[in-house]
């Protein structure tokens, strides 16, 4: 026999029960769906990844560059999707067992709203950071000019970007401060150059011996893969005080176009003294005239009267 003091007590212990495994089991079917649903938004984000990079490996001019691009960004995308699913699977449970999530929604808004106020700098860094990698606006290794300032570029997060200079000074720029952004190796590069050849100088032949200079440099084995196109000659560009102006472009590999042009310069320099082209330079020619003849000075003795 039962006492009678528990038996208004067991129904409500079997109710307590069943409520119970009913919310275990709807919590089990959540988790499970939740776990369903990202394994195919993985398998789905692997082969957007594969084909993203797929698609931009035949454009790519650096080996490689283009799969750090895709899996960064990819990467980035899987861990907050995760994070947002298991976050509401974690809520969505709480909810099963009779609990009042309103309060936990309505403070993690308010935290939101005080975190986003208090790091409005940061979101803004991170956001042009993701915008920067997805539109690959600039990559490790590329030389960039970021708000007047030009360096090598030896890192990127989603926060800054990390440039060092010629003389070795390293500039930190978070994404959110950089307002302008010059990318100076991107695809291909190239030099452009202005020759000054004196007046006197026929242009055609130093046209002629622009293009000549050029095709020896290209034909080069040490020079060949790093110059992409014949060299441009425009033709003359402006006159100067003293000199006819020659302008020129020859495009390059990335990165390429200060050493070919270094070497340009010097094989031009000795076929234009080979050739006897006379490049001008600053000078000033004085002009004393004729000597003058000197004056004839008289002393005059004052006159004394009688």
């Amino acid at each position: 026999m039962i006492p009678a003091t528990f038996e208004h007590f067991i129904p409500k212990l079997v109710d307590f029960s069943i409520t119970a495994s009913e919310s275990i089991v709807r919590i089990a079917l959540i988790a499970i769906a939740a776990y369903v649903g990202l394994r195919f938004f993985t398998a789905a984000l692997r082969r957007l990844e594969a084909s993203l990079i797929k698609a931009g490996s035949a454009t790519e001019v650096a080996s490689g560059s283009t799969a750090k691009r895709v899996t960064t960004l990819t990467t980035m995308l899987h861990t907050i999707v995760f994070a947002l699913v298991w976050t509401t699977v974690g809520i969505m449970s709480l909810a099963q067992f009779g609990l009042d999530i309103t309060p936990i929604l309505a403070g993690a808004g308010i935290v939101g709203l005080a975190v986003g106020f208090g790091a409005q700098n940061l979101v803004r860094d991170v956001l042009s950071g993701f915008f920067l990698i997805l539109e690959n606006q600039v990559r490790i290794g590329d030389v960039a000019i970021i708000n007047g300032t030009g360096g090598l570029v030896e890192a990127i997060t989603f926060r800054i970007i990390v440039l060092r200079d010629l003389a070795g000074v390293v500039h930190i720029f978070p994404h959110g401060a950089i307002t302008t952004l010059a990318n100076r190796t991107k695809v291909w590069s190239a030099f452009v150059i202005d020759v000054e050849v004196a007046y006197r100088e026929d242009t055609d032949r130093v046209v002629e011996v622009m293009r000549h200079v050029a095709d020896e440099l290209r034909s080069d084995p040490v020079f060949h893969d790093k110059i992409l196109e014949p060299m441009e000659i425009f033709g003359v560009d402006r006159f100067a005080e003293s000199s006819v102006v020659i302008k020129a472009r020859m495009k390059t590999r990335p990165i390429e176009q200060w050493n070919v042009e270094r070497e340009y310069r010097r094989r031009l320099k000795k076929a234009f003294d080979a050739q006897g082209i006379e490049i001008p330079f600053p000078h000033l020619s004085l002009y004393t005239g004729t000597a003058s003849m000197p004056f004839r000075v008289e002393v005059l003795e004052p006159a004394t009267g009688g």
